[in-house]
């Protein structure tokens, strides 16, 4: 029998296998996906992107890029010397991201189908204290 921390790695690379699938059907990385989010929820600067994923500069710069090329986000320069870009989700950025968001609910809604709202709580509230504790030991 596994370990608690061999199935929780186990089902993890099962779980990234799945996105990994989602996310590229429609064009993006988990990475990308995951930063799409962040902007449709009113993260829209550099900045506050990089506080929100704790990202550093040069891989933000690297994702937005490609969501720039992939007509996935716009930007707009503001301030007085127009170094500033916000960015927003394209129309095309926000088909994308509704389609991965159903895909994934769906995925997730299946996975756990055969589960009681009681036994997902308990499961929920036993990873967080394990994440609690783990963090307690870096």
């Amino acid at each position: 029998m596994k370990t608690v921390l061999e199935a929780l790695r186990d089902t993890e690379k099962q779980y990234k296998t799945v996105l990994t699938k989602m996310t590229k059907s429609n064009g993006l990385t988990i990475a990308e996906w995951q930063l799409l989010s962040h902007v449709a929820a009113g993260f829209d600067t550099q900045d506050k992107l990089s506080d929100e994923t704790g990202l550093d500069n040069s891989t933000l710069s690297r994702q937005l890029s490609s969501l720039l090329k992939k007509e996935m986000v716009s930007n707009i320069a503001v301030g007085r010397d127009r170094r500033q870009l916000i960015y927003e989700l394209t129309v095309k950025g926000n088909d994308v991201l509704t389609a991965v968001n159903e895909q994934h609910m769906i995925y997730e809604e299946t996975a756990f189908k055969l589960w009681s709202a009681e036994e997902k709580s308990m499961v929920q509230i036993l990873l967080n204290r394990l994440e609690k504790s783990l963090s307690k030991q870096i």
